[in-house]
């Protein structure tokens, strides 16, 4: 019985430390979205409980008296207390190095610009960012979450996947203008063509263009020749200083097309079968602040909010 007595006072409380700081039941009841009624009711009885009067029933707007007045500092002192030592317990649980491993071209062009939304989200955990392309195996590396592009597939790994992954030649405006048309994938062969080298995990120096041309009916088209480079953001930046045609990645490429920094010669956009995905070994889940991150990235894939 006195723990019920002693939880609806704390209850009657609360109603009294609101009703005290807006000097209304009105504004108290919409704040804990209840009735006028209900509030005017839960001060009366903690009124009667005490033993004396909290309030002075003014025509326009509540007053407290000496004893209400004493008791609201006491409370909201004790309440901001509470709220201290909450903010403190969670900071603590929330704190602290996160090893964060991902292939360059997503962290640089996916990950980075939504970092700060992360870092206003939780201002105590501090990210250790590492960028390795697909050519260093995942076992020889330490992290807590790693951001990979592959098959779904990755022996003694949990994998969340983010999204699928889909690829289409672009190039600059500037290109197009000093060469001749590009209509056919036949075209190509008037045009310099740009290689990303680590485009998926067990990929070759060719590999895009290749599962591209042969996706849409012209695996006749020869591409084992212009510039490679081992990271899709340099064969992107080639592409924007108008060196040749690259293959780009729908995930990465928004911004340029949006720009018309870079144009899509062809409509087609071929699925590569490849997903980016988290990863996070047996049991790292386990940790309140790697599962927060690893929610927090997966929910920025999955439902996106506009950047800026």
């Amino acid at each position: 019985m006195n723990r019920q007595l002693n939880a609806q006072t704390h209850a009657w409380l609360k109603v009294f430390a609101v009703s005290a700081r807006h000097l209304s039941f009105t504004r108290a009841a919409e704040e804990l979205n209840v009735t006028t009624g209900a509030i005017s009711q839960q001060i009366k009885q903690l009124e009667k409980r005490l033993g004396f009067k909290l309030f002075l029933r003014r025509p326009r707007q509540l007053e407290l008296t000496e004893e209400g007045s004493r008791l609201a500092a006491v409370v909201d002192e004790a309440y901001q207390a509470v709220g201290l030592e909450v903010k403190r317990l969670r900071s603590g649980v929330m704190s602290g190095i996160i090893r964060l491993r991902s292939v360059p071209s997503f962290l640089a062009r996916w990950l980075m610009p939504r970092l700060p939304r992360l870092q206003a989200r939780f201002p105590d955990i501090e990210l250790h960012l590492l960028a390795e392309d697909s050519t260093i195996s995942l076992r020889d590396v330490d992290f807590d979450l790693a951001i990979d592009l592959n098959d779904g597939q990755i022996p003694g790994f949990s994998i969340t996947p983010l999204m699928e992954e889909y690829i289409f030649p672009v190039c600059s405006p500037a290109l197009l203008r000093k060469h001749p048309p590009l209509r056919r994938p036949e075209d190509l062969a008037e045009y310099p063509l740009l290689h990303d080298v680590t485009a998926w995990r067990g990929s070759h120096d060719y590999a895009e263009w290749e599962y591209y041309l042969q996706a849409i009916g012209a695996p006749h088209v020869n591409v084992q020749r212009g510039y490679t480079f081992n990271r899709n953001q340099l064969t992107i930046g080639a592409a924007t200083a108008g060196m040749g045609v690259a293959i780009a990645r729908q995930t990465l490429i928004s911004g340029e097309l949006e720009s018309g920094t870079l144009v899509a010669p062809f409509s087609e956009r071929v699925a590569t079968g490849m997903h980016y995905g988290i990863l996070n070994s047996p049991g790292a889940l386990d940790d309140p602040r790697v599962l927060a991150v690893h929610d927090w990235i997966v929910n920025e894939a999955r439902s996106p909010v506009p950047l800026g």
